[in-house]
């Protein structure tokens, strides 16, 4: 019986078209700006050091730093300097009321419905954690983070290698066949898979199905999660 799930965000929570139409082009437009204005910042400073040690180059200048960051926005690169410089820009975004984080009315509606059930949910996308905890704290549905239990990024691995999932399964203290792994991405599904979880696709995007390893579903609706076994 499922008792957690762990949900990515981009395709699954989220439309594609909100990252890469919304947010990846605000922080692209803000990056400059943003950097500058905040280099004595000792939280920005050190992401501009992680940027030289991603680099490999220590005299990196401030100016071939923020020029690296955008090529990185541009190659959509899941870099986690750049990761983490994005959620501090979005968080601007937010505040200030220039968009609100897109979350499908399906995956609102059971996101709340599994949370009632008492089944523990948590977050695991290539964005910071800190962006998560923002779009979901700034949806349209209002705030959504009292849903959730914890949050998972690229500190503990890459999405499409298993170890990263087995390090999550040891920090949720359950069996890994007790946890659901909802996401759009047929690569990250079977590393979820190898270390144990069991896995769903989410088909918003109508993208094919006939090569898919996969339990697959085109929206939150058609999942019945306590009838996986």
């Amino acid at each position: 019986m499922i008792k957690a799930i762990l949900t990515d965000i981009e395709g699954t929570t989220t439309s594609l078209s909100f990252v890469k139409d919304v947010l990846f082009p605000y922080a692209d437009q803000q990056m400059q700006a943003f950097v500058v204005a905040h280099r004595q910042d000792p939280v920005v400073a050190a992401l501009i050091d992680d940027v030289r040690l991603e680099t490999g180059n220590a005299v990196l200048s401030l100016a071939e730093a923020i020029a690296q960051l955008r090529q990185w926005i541009a190659e959509d690169k899941k870099i986690t300097p750049l990761k983490a410089l994005q959620g501090l820009m979005w968080e601007e975004g937010y505040r200030n009321g220039d968009f609100t984080g897109h979350v499908y009315e399906d995956a609102v509606r059971h996101l709340l419905h599994w949370h009632e059930l008492g089944l523990k949910l948590y977050v695991y996308s290539s964005g910071s954690v800190y962006a998560q905890k923002l779009l979901f704290g700034y949806s349209d549905a209002g705030d959504l983070t009292p849903l959730f239990r914890g949050y998972f990024d690229t500190a503990v691995g890459h999405k499409r290698e298993a170890k990263s999932y087995h390090t999550i399964v040891a920090a949720l203290g359950l069996p890994a066949s007790e946890i659901l792994f909802l996401s759009d991405i047929a690569e990250e599904l079977d590393a979820a898979a190898q270390a144990g979880l069991q896995t769903c696709c989410l088909v918003r995007e109508d993208q094919p199905t006939d090569t898919l390893q996969h339990r697959w579903v085109k929206n939150f609706d058609e999942l019945d999660v306590m009838a996986i076994t």
